[in-house]
Formats: C-alpha cells, structure tokens, sequence
C-alpha cells in the first residue's frame, strides 16, 4: 500500500511529558541509587530535551534531529539502568543503600519501576515503523511500512473493511505505546499488542526482565525487613 496522504504529524508533547516524568522519579530516589549529584541526570536530560522542543514541537524532523531524541531516550534508559543495578547491590549489601524501612524501599521500588515503563514505552513510540514522522505521513496504521508492532485495530481493519467499531484512519500515539510498556511490565509477556520484528521481541524481553528483577529484589528486601 501506499502512503499517498500526509497525516499531521505526531506531537512531542505526550512524550516530553513523560521524559520530565521519568527525571522527577528518578531525582527523587534515595541518593545512593542515583550516580552523581542529583543536578547531574536533569542537566543532561534538559540539554537534549530543550533543543529537541525548540527545534522540532511537532516531529518535522530531519534525520539529525531523530537521532537526537533517540540519544535523548538511551540517556534516561541509561540512568534508570544504573538505579536498578545499584538496587541489586543494596540487595546483597543493605548498607550502602541506607533503606532500612519497608515502605521506603516499595516506594523506591515503585519509582524505578514506572520509570522503566515510561522509557521503554519512549522507545516503543521512536521506532516503531520508522518512528513518529514515518508513521504520520502514512494513511493509517494498517498503511505502516515496516511496522514493528501489531494492533489490535489494525487487526480488525485488515479483517474487515467495513468494521464501524474500529476508525480506518487510526494510528498509535505515545499513550497507545506506554499502555504496551505497561502491559508487558506487569504480564511479563505480551498483551494485546503483538511484537513483529526482532528488536520488538528483544525490547520488550529486555523490559520484562527489568522489571521481574525490580519486582523480585524489593518484594524479597521488604519482606525480609519485616521479618
């Protein structure tokens, strides 16, 4: 098929949102969970982030500015990854970290782990089908060239044309990717929205397995100051 309607493009602002969410949770955390000052990880972020919104609010991009916001997107991967190894070192060595009540660590546990779903549901949205730019030139979602992810509407389209439960011009959004982040993080699995390529299955494999590490070090820490 092809892609012979350009659709507006995708707005940056859910996302920038949720880039400003991921720091508030992280510079939040416990100071032994964090690397550096906590000014360190917001400096950074804002020197990506700042730019991108100035430059390109509505996804016109050219090809720089795109990898850009993917360099935007493995900066806070990066710090995120950086709290859960420290968490799986607090776990073995309960005094670096300095978390000695329960509540404290849940809470702790619960801030890394929504900031693991929001990074990967940001990672879902830049790549999937050539990312936000490709995917709003085309017609609809059934019209993605090399699409990455499946649907449950573009199931219903690809099987019937005259489908009223369904807009034949429907494409994902940024809230369509964090909901797939959501649910792989809590089901370990996929949901409703099947992977189709390799770096589909290999994200989501990656971010199910963040968050069964999260899940298992603070549930087992927390029990066993209780104990």
């Amino acid at each position: 098929m092809t892609q012979d309607r350009v659709a507006p493009t995708d707005s940056r602002s859910q996302a920038a949102l949720a880039v400003m969410a991921a720091l508030l949770l992280y510079i939040t955390l416990p100071p032994r969970l964090i690397i550096g000052p906590v000014w360190f990880a917001p400096l950074l972020v804002l020197l990506l982030l700042i730019p991108l919104l100035i430059v390109a609010p509505r996804r016109d991009w050219s090809r720089r500015t795109r990898v850009l916001g993917i360099l935007l997107i493995a900066l806070v991967n990066f710090f995120n990854l950086v709290s859960v190894l420290l968490l799986i070192v607090a776990f073995f060595h309960p005094e670096l970290a300095r978390i000695h009540q329960p509540a404290q660590l849940l809470l702790t546990g619960a801030q890394i782990w929504f900031t693991n779903i929001i990074v990967f549901g940001l990672w879902y949205w830049e790549l999937d089908a050539n990312g936000p730019d490709a995917r709003a030139r085309a017609k609809s979602a059934t019209h993605f060239r090399n699409a990455d992810f499946l649907f449950p509407q573009m199931q219903v389209a690809m099987m019937s044309e005259g489908a009223s439960c369904v807009d034949l011009d429907w494409k994902p959004e940024f809230l369509d990717y964090l909901y797939l982040a959501f649910t792989d993080a809590t089901a370990f699995s996929p949901a409703d929205v099947m992977p189709l390529s390799r770096w589909a299955k290999a994200l989501m494999g990656a971010e199910a397995l963040v968050s069964l590490i999260t899940i298992v070090i603070v549930f087992s820490r927390a029990i066993s100051l209780i104990s």
